[in-house]
């Protein structure tokens, strides 16, 4: 029995986690979970999964739900809150793998101090490898425990890769859908809404999270991730546009050989590979080749979308160019999605931030922190400015 934490179970991948959980019960069970801010949410679970810790964003919420659940019976359940309320939840002497799914920079502590703990770890939160992935890749390593990546992309480049040693890889190359302006032609930009942003062709995802596929930055981000968790350089991961969103990522050896991984798009397939990995088990999400008709692939327009041009500058950079490159792009997409700034200044804020930012190299976790604040403050007061480009 593996006993598993969940580091935002009221998201969209912690609800797929605990229905692999719940599918599986004689191999998983849920342990601890920390479920943010929506506190309705985080008490219909902690009725129906009876966690030995749960945790909440605010002191107040963690309270209310505390007396709640004291006065249905459920007091054996601790309730806690905050950073330290998440770290508590990744840490748990006994739980056995924790899925890190907070959105943001805010799982990024627990993250970590989840790795130094000795906990394998099953990564579905970018920001933590953008931010600080130097650091939790070199803990994970020193420990001697998997990373474990749950992204589609980087689950199937983990897969692909099974099929031949490190030394032997040439290439990864990372499918990207396109978005939802993939035909948009340049000069229409200027007047994308956020209705238009969010209407994404393939995934149901979070508003950030979508937005940055509108701007390709999420495949920016995705570069900066599989640089980490596979220790290559930029210049061995390539984006490619792939509309189907049929081939999840391939990986290209040294012979010319090209590994593909295909499924369905659903998420649960790759968090029960994270969970059982170097296991298979059986399961039901099933792809039917036989309703495969093409396959399309074209290059990047990096013109068209230059937040993809930004993430492949801030990784070969590295340090706090990318901890500024994922602070701007939250910073820029927040004022985008409360209509304060057009689609089209989103890669504006993040160049002159990614430019002001001093290129140091962070040497703990609360340097990334304090380097990813600073670098808020100063998106923001770009924001506040007039923009220049």
């Amino acid at each position: 029995m593996k006993l598993i934490a969940i580091l935002g179970s009221t998201g969209s991948i912690g609800r797929s986690t605990l229905s692999v959980i719940e599918s599986n019960p004689e191999r998983f069970q849920l342990l601890t979970m920390a479920a943010g801010n929506n506190m309705e949410a985080a008490l219909e679970q902690a009725r129906r999964w009876r966690p030995g810790v749960l945790s909440l964003a605010s002191e107040k919420d963690a309270d209310a739900v505390r007396k709640q659940l004291k006065a249905e019976g459920l007091g054996e359940i601790e309730v806690v809150h905050g950073q330290d309320g998440s770290v508590r939840v990744a840490t748990h002497p006994e739980v056995d793998f924790v899925v890190s799914a907070i959105v943001g920079v805010a799982g990024l502590k627990a993250t970590y101090e989840a790795v130094r703990a000795g906990k394998a770890v099953g990564l579905a939160n970018k920001e933590c490898l953008v931010a600080a992935g130097e650091l939790i890749t070199q803990e994970a390593r020193r420990q001697g425990k998997p990373l474990l990546p749950i992204d589609s992309e980087h689950n199937a480049v983990h897969q692909c890769m099974r099929g031949g040693r490190m030394a032997e890889v040439e290439r990864v190359w990372l499918t990207a859908s396109g978005g939802p302006f993939l035909n948009t032609p340049r000069s229409e930009f200027e007047r994308i809404t956020v209705e238009q942003a969010l209407n994404h062709p393939t995934w149901k995802m979070g508003r950030r999270i979508t937005i940055d596929s509108a701007t390709l930055m999420n495949k920016g981000f995705e570069v900066i991730e599989a640089c980490r968790l596979f220790d290559l350089p930029p210049q061995q991961v390539s984006v490619i546009v792939h509309p189907q969103s049929t081939i999840h990522s391939m990986v290209e050896f040294n012979d010319g050989s090209i590994l593909a991984q295909l499924s369905v798009t659903d998420m649960r397939l790759p968090i029960l590979y994270a969970l059982t990995y170097p296991e298979r088990i059986a399961s039901d999400l099933r792809f039917n080749v036989l309703e495969l008709k093409k396959l399309d692939f074209y290059p990047p327009d990096f013109d068209k979308f230059p937040c993809l041009r930004l993430a492949y500058e801030a990784a070969e950079a590295g340090g706090s160019k990318t901890v500024a490159l994922n602070a701007a792009d939250e910073v820029a997409v927040a004022a985008f999605l409360k209509r304060e700034i057009a689609f089209t200044d989103i890669p504006k804020v993040i160049r002159q931030t990614i430019h002001e930012t001093e290129l140091r190299q962070p040497e703990s976790i609360e340097e990334v922190l304090a380097t990813d604040a600073q670098a808020r403050e100063l998106a923001r007061h770009i924001l506040s400015h007039q923009l220049t480009r």
